[in-house]
């Protein structure tokens, strides 16, 4: 049920090549990872973004942008619609290398002004009803993000955050060596303020890529090197946007880009 009567629109990044469990027959965000109930008790594969479809359609986002890179159209193929999963799905493509604030900075004209729910398609994560807690703390406290964060064992490969007791972000860290941190965050919802940012950060860098290379801003052979979506949200809190954490103390995740977490999700056999 959508929180609080508001709307959000989900912003789903999936131009990644996943190199580290290459070669697959197909988009990592299509690996099979559990089984569906179908009509007359049939079961049926279930995808690994199925389950952050499901997520998100439970916290009231029911509608979403997908946005590929050129190639990966087994995606749209296999999702379709995604009325199947009680969400309505659009795609769209990127075509710079840079990483995930550049793909998400694709959607901008169609997100500007609204509430944004990012997931990663590759990223498995408990409760289940996550992002309605997150969109509620983002419309009642009216801050500009809110980052859901969830327990890790592994602080010095994933966006570890640093995090008042109140809940307010000091920082957001991406492999790095703070090892201390105990929570890494796998979902955000953020308002107009940030996607404003993210855009004007993302432009400002293209600009500077530009001049460095000299190339133009569509040519592949700029320097590939990408930025991670966490130095945009660490730029937003040095830059005075509020920024907010919600802790789910007993929530888990499984990011599958990796060889051992996709064997760890295959074996914990999900419904």
């Amino acid at each position: 049920m959508a929180s609080l009567g508001k709307n959000a629109i989900g912003l789903i990044p999936a131009a990644g090549r996943a190199r580290r469990i290459a070669p697959l027959p197909m988009s990592k965000e299509l690996f099979p990872i559990g089984f569906a109930d179908g009509q007359g008790g049939a079961r049926s594969p279930k995808v690994v973004s199925q389950y952050l479809l499901e997520r998100m359609a439970q916290g009231g986002v029911h509608q979403a942008f997908v946005v590929l890179r050129p190639g990966k159209w087994d995606i749209p193929a296999y999702l379709g619609d995604g009325s199947a999963m009680g969400i309505r799905l659009a795609y769209l493509t990127v075509h710079v290398p840079f990483g995930v604030p550049f793909t998400l900075d694709q959607a901008y004209p169609f997100v500007r002004g609204e509430t944004v729910a990012l997931g990663f398609p590759d990223i498995l994560f408990w409760p289940e009803n996550a992002y309605e807690v997150v969109l509620q703390r983002l419309w009642k406290a009216e801050a500009d993000v809110v980052l859901g964060l969830f327990p890790t064992d592994e602080p010095d490969k994933v966006g570890v955050v640093d995090v008042e007791p109140d809940g307010q972000v000091r920082g957001v860290y991406e492999k790095s060596g703070f090892t201390h941190l105990p929570y890494m965050w796998a979902i955000a919802v953020w308002g107009p303020r940030f996607t404003e940012f993210l855009h004007a950060f993302t432009e400002s860098a293209m600009r500077r890529r530009g001049r460095d290379t000299g190339a133009g801003e569509g040519d592949d052979e700029l320097n590939p090197a990408e930025t991670p979506i966490g130095e945009v949200i660490q730029a937003a809190v040095g830059g005075g946007l509020r920024v907010e954490a919600e802790i789910f103390e007993d929530g888990r995740y499984i990011d599958i880009g990796t060889p051992d977490n996709l064997l760890r999700a295959i074996k914990a056999q999900l419904p």
